[in-house]
């Protein structure tokens, strides 16, 4: 498979995993069309062309060969400056790797990653609070993020792919839709009535259980393993944590249980004034899930992938 071909099926699985209809995503990517039509010159010069048909900001090519042939790839949740090096020093050991692939995006998709944060808005939705409301609230935590993303220095992991000629990738939301698709599922099949119910479903996934032999297991931090629970809420994509206000709004929604891959002291001093049960399963486990379940779904299209694990990856692959 062509690294292009690579991207565009990791987008297109993505896309089919994701809590919006397809006619929304439709409808947003024509939107980003009728912003580029409407720029002047200079400022479509610029325009990321790939917001056109791709409604990830932060699962982006961010250098590489798009003719390339992947058969050969080093899979990393957080891929910087010394795990590119350790590539290279791989490559120079004949492993011939074709392509760098991190899961948290590095260069313009950092840049820009606050974008898919527009998703929360629909999974509160679904959730039970009001558009209106799941827009403003988000919006507002949106604009916060990037203030401060604005300032970072994106591009270094980019810098050096490009001095070491290494094709880069990342692929986040496109990854944490399935690892969101999976739990959800999950937990409506089995319908937990408890925390402890939940700590058990988690504890039969294979990354979990990696996760749990590292001192890293999913974890009560609001709430008992006795607690019941009966509506529960997955953070688990969006790009990063929504506002801490719409607990306010979840919770009179009847959610009285949130799973999220990691939670802030805000959020969770928040959840606990609203009483709301709060599991933190693994932020790295999780981010395991989704990246697994997206590998398993680009060797269904093409063949066999050779995968060298670093930066907390691991490969584990499952039947279909």
């Amino acid at each position: 498979m062509k690294l292009e071909t690579f991207y565009k099926e990791v987008v297109k699985k993505g896309i089919e995993f994701d809590v919006r209809s397809k006619n929304r995503i439709t409808d947003l990517l024509k939107a980003e069309k009728e912003k580029f039509d409407k720029l002047d010159k200079l400022h479509q010069s610029f325009f990321d062309m790939d917001r056109l048909w791709n409604p990830f900001a932060d699962t982006r090519i961010l250098y590489g060969d798009m003719e390339k042939e992947i058969t050969t790839v080093a899979v990393g949740v957080d891929m910087e400056a010394a795990e590119l090096l350790v590539v290279d020093k791989l490559n120079s050991k004949g492993k011939n790797i074709d392509l760098v692939i991190a899961h948290h995006p590095e260069g313009k998709a950092y840049a820009r990653f606050y974008d898919v944060m527009d998703l929360q808005a629909d999974m509160f939705a679904l959730a039970g609070v009001s558009i209106s409301v799941s827009e403003n609230l988000t919006k507002e935590r949106k604009w916060s993020v990037a203030r401060r993303v604005h300032a970072a220095n994106h591009q270094r992991s980019v810098d050096i792919a490009k001095l070491l000629d290494l094709n880069f990738m990342c692929m986040h939301t496109a990854c944490d839709n399935l690892a969101y698709d999976y739990l959800r599922k999950l937990f409506d099949n089995k319908k937990p009535g408890t925390l402890n119910e939940i700590l058990k479903l988690l504890l039969n996934i294979p990354e979990y259980v990696c996760a749990a032999k590292q001192n890293n297991a999913p974890v009560i931090t609001v709430g008992s393993e006795q607690a019941r629970c009966k509506n529960i809420h997955v953070e688990f994509t969006g790009g990063t944590e929504g506002s801490k206000d719409i607990y306010k709004e979840l919770s009179r929604c009847g959610i009285d249980t949130i799973v999220a891959m990691h939670q802030s002291e805000e959020h969770y001093k928040m959840c606990k004034e609203q009483n709301i049960n709060v599991i933190v399963a693994s932020h790295i486990a999780s981010d395991n899930l989704g990246i697994n379940r997206m590998l398993d779904f680009m060797e269904e299209k093409g063949k066999k992938l050779k995968v060298y694990e670093l930066a907390g990856f691991r490969r584990i692959k499952r039947n279909k």
